[in-house]
């Protein structure tokens, strides 16, 4: 292999021929050889967006010849359209207020300026007007942004779904559960319709807690004083930006809480927790209302996608609803990272930050990844059972809340307990112990009316 000598404020590095980056990406790639995580390219590409921005803002204020500003604008775009990926190899655990990306993305800009016959220093010219302290915080609410798009989108799915499920269903009654004992009769549409509004709440919680990710730090440099930054650098920035990724982002107006608070990653991971807690009880209601198919409470059908045993023919389990439960584990374990990370903003710097977006969009794709397979794999194919779920309710002995009206509590409660001990129905009770007539009984007790 061949190799190139790049100089940094430390001294020579080697590096190698076939790649485009400098000598802080080098020594970042010698230092930290930490994990298998590196920097997510949505991460990166949120980088190239502020780099491709500050080259046209520090033209048009007259900080950065036209000439070199049009020459960045190209090589950002040909970044951005996916052709330089691995030239950006660095890893999520180096420093924490992402430096070594940023100077990646400095560096790899210039070298492939330079390669086009326009000379272009990685601080000087590309870094203008930025310090990492105000460019990676900006690129992980860029970032952060695009991937949350494709998870609006898979709600939308599930929204659809559900409520397609909700009207098929809605006059198929079934026992109703809580405390996961017998409860009063409901629909089985109007059981699939909580997990609908579960996720249309979850997609209401996450597009408002995701507006806080539309204010940038950019301008704030080093520690939010905005030095070496040009007046209107800010706001000519957040426009840039704005324009090109179509993304209503703001400048954050207090730099020094835009550098040492990530109170909106927080805040927005928050909502995918919480979003991943009620994929946790819509899978847990499914594989529980598919258990079986003869043993367990069988009300209903799923998609038999693969064998379930090595040993046992002919078994078939819930895959993708144990698939689904371990994500909304994993993202639960995130939400933790997160919020312990982002207490860590000492004085004018959170340095934590590479963790908290690599954990942040980690979510985002189980998320978007998970809900997807579930979708097409389990629930476009769930199928109510009816006899059973009418069994279910025929035999249920929480059908005596009807009588409480006519009978009283005490001698309902005294009605299920004979019931239930003597192995007898409801009306068989009823008659024995001499609360209501045949007839008095069927008019008062119709699972029907009780939904």
């Amino acid at each position: 292999m061949s190799f190139r000598i790049e100089k940094d404020s430390l001294g020579e590095v080697k590096v190698s021929m076939n790649h485009k980056w400098g000598a802080q990406t080098q020594r970042s790639l010698e230092n930290f050889k930490i994990g298998t995580d590196i920097i997510p390219i949505s991460v990166v590409y949120g980088l190239i967006e502020i780099k491709r921005a500050a080259a046209i803002v520090n033209h048009n204020l007259g900080k950065l010849s036209q000439e070199k500003s049009e020459m960045i604008v190209l090589v950002c775009d040909e970044i951005l359209a996916g052709k330089w990926d691995e030239e950006f190899p660095l890893k999520v655990y180096q420093t924490g207020s992402g430096t070594q990306s940023n100077m990646n993305a400095n560096e790899v800009i210039a070298h492939l300026c330079q390669e086009k016959g326009i000379p272009i220093h990685p601080n000087d010219d590309v870094n203008m007007s930025q310090s990492s302290n105000d460019t990676f915080p900006t690129a992980m609410h860029i970032g952060a942004s695009l991937e949350l798009q494709p998870l609006f989108k898979e709600l939308d799915n599930w929204i659809k779904l559900l409520a397609e499920l909700e009207d098929i269903n809605k006059n198929i009654i079934k026992i109703g559960r809580t405390h996961l004992q017998d409860a009063t009769p409901l629909t089985f549409g109007q059981e699939i319709s909580g997990w609908k509004t579960m996720i249309e709440k979850s997609k209401q919680f996450i597009k408002i807690s995701s507006e806080s990710l539309h204010f940038l730090a950019i301008g704030g440099t080093a520690v939010g004083t905005g030095l070496n930054a040009p007046k209107d650098f800010d706001v000519k920035m957040a426009k840039e930006i704005t324009s090109h990724t179509k993304f209503p982002f703001e400048t954050e107006k207090n730099k020094f809480y835009g550098l040492t608070s990530h109170s909106g990653m927080s805040f927005t991971h928050g909502a995918l927790r919480a979003l991943a807690s009620d994929l946790m009880k819509i899978a847990n209601d499914i594989r529980w209302l598919a258990s079986g198919p003869r043993a367990g409470l069988g009300e209903i059908n799923i998609p038999e996608n693969e064998p379930g045993s090595s040993i046992m023919p002919g078994k078939v389990n819930p895959t993708q609803a144990e698939s689904l439960t371990m994500i909304a584990c994993q993202i639960m374990g995130n939400d933790t990272t997160i919020q312990v990370a982002s207490s860590q903003g000492n004085f004018e710097l959170n340095v934590f930050k590479p963790v908290i977006i690599n954990n942040f969009l980690e979510s985002v794709t189980l998320l978007v990844d998970g809900m997807t397979s579930f979708r097409l794999h389990c629930l476009s194919g769930l199928e109510a059972k009816k006899e059973a779920m009418a069994e279910g309710v025929n035999r249920s002995l929480m059908l005596v809340t009807a009588l409480s009206p006519y009978i009283g509590y005490e001698k309902c409660a005294e009605v299920a307990k004979y019931a239930h001990k003597n192995k007898l129905s409801l009306k068989e009770a009823v008659l024995q112990l001499e609360y209501a007539t045949e007839k008095e009984f069927n008019n008062w007790v119709r699972p029907e009316s009780m939904i």
